[in-house]
């Protein structure tokens, strides 16, 4: 799948920032992850699984110390209905023991999965790695995950005045 916005064409002068490679891989273990972009597709099916209405899901998953884009792709048929539970159940949309009707407009939201390194052979023949997401953790499981701490803010909440409280009429 082209990234749109990668593609983009820049002028000859035009300013350049990123100084990153493009690619983090983060080690085995479990990520707090921001849903960065959801896209809507159609799978034309194969010898194994019908065509059938699918969604790309892109994550942007939190290290320690970096982070990385991992897209996960659901295929919306029933034999996949405890992939897209599991992945509703993690960004607390859907409830234990409810039924759902599945929405999209999810970018934002946030969740905790687990996350693997899978080793495959490329196009060239030699052998790459990429991070895949082996499982979505429900909202209400207790994960303790490889995450940044937060940072100190060097905001400070303005002080209340005038005898209310933000939220209490």
């Amino acid at each position: 799948m082209i990234n749109n916005e990668e593609m983009q064409e820049l002028d000859y002068e035009g300013q350049i920032a990123d100084e990153s490679s493009g690619f983090t891989l983060l080690p085995d273990g479990d990520y707090d992850f921001t849903i960065k972009k959801v896209t809507r597709n159609r799978y034309e099916g194969s010898d194994k699984m019908p065509a059938c209405n699918s969604v790309s899901v892109e994550l942007t998953v939190w290290g320690a110390e970096d982070q990385t884009t991992i897209t996960e792709r659901f295929f919306l048929l029933k034999k996949f209905e405890w992939k897209l539970s599991q992945f509703f159940l993690s960004i607390g949309l859907k409830k234990h023991g409810e039924p759902l009707n599945m929405r999209w407009n999810i970018e934002g939201m946030k969740g905790k999965c687990k996350v693997y390194v899978d080793t495959y052979r490329k196009s060239n023949g030699e052998d790459g790695k990429s991070n895949k997401v082996k499982k979505f953790y429900a909202y209400d499981e207790n994960v303790t995950t490889l995450s940044p701490a937060p940072k100190a803010s060097a905001y400070t909440a303005p002080t209340q005045q005038g005898g209310w409280t933000p939220g209490q009429f």
